[in-house]
């Protein structure tokens, strides 16, 4: 399957920054409202069903020199676009 970029963002911010933008996409995704997510001149409007795959992913990347590492945690949330969410959410 082709992938296609429909939205990119990216900047350094405050971790508060982050936690109030994860708290509007999480409350958005609890009432079932779409929302959309602006940044310049690029938008997509999203219509996430009740049910998706959530995927949680920590990576570490060293530098080839032995300087210092960086960590890199992901959210990802996935849906057919015809609405079918699969899968099963566990937190352990």
């Amino acid at each position: 399957m082709a992938e296609e970029t429909l939205f990119e963002f990216e900047r350094n911010m405050d971790t508060s920054e982050v936690a109030q933008y994860l708290r509007t996409v999480a409350d958005h995704l609890e009432s079932g409202n779409e929302f959309t997510l602006e940044s310049g001149t690029e938008s997509v409007t999203l219509t996430p069903p009740r049910r998706v795959e959530f995927e949680v992913e920590v990576e570490r990347e060293t530098s080839k020199s032995g300087g210092s590492a960086e960590i890199e945690l992901e959210f990802e949330l996935e849906w057919d676009e015809d609405g079918t969410g699969t899968g099963d959410l566990n937190i352990g």
